[in-house]
């Protein structure tokens, strides 16, 4: 698993004069797990990396969002033999949340 990317959108905010809670996404993957995806479908390079968004709401309460491999299969028409490729997103996020 590759992390390709932390965007710290809450900094970003920060850095221009703008007040925003805390507001970071993830961008990871697997480019064997992802590519072997791509080549199937082009169109499904939209989703991919994968992305897990780690964000606080008015009340001070860390949220972890993300697609989930179910809401991805049927977005995409995946093959149950290609959601593997995609289900370690639920347990990267299962432990972002910890």
């Amino acid at each position: 698993m590759t992390l390709f990317a932390l965007v710290d959108h809450s900094g970003q905010a920060e850095k221009v004069g703008m007040k925003m809670r805390s507001t970071k996404l993830l961008v990871f993957g697997s480019p064997k797990a992802g590519t072997r995806l791509m080549l199937a479908a082009p169109r499904r390079t939209i989703d991919l990396p994968l992305k897990i968004l780690i964000w606080e709401d008015n009340q001070g309460k860390v949220w972890v969002s993300y697609n989930s491999p179910d809401y991805l299969k049927q977005r995409h028409s995946l093959p149950q033999g290609l959601l593997q490729d995609i289900a370690v997103v639920e347990t990267l996020a299962a432990k972002a949340g910890e």
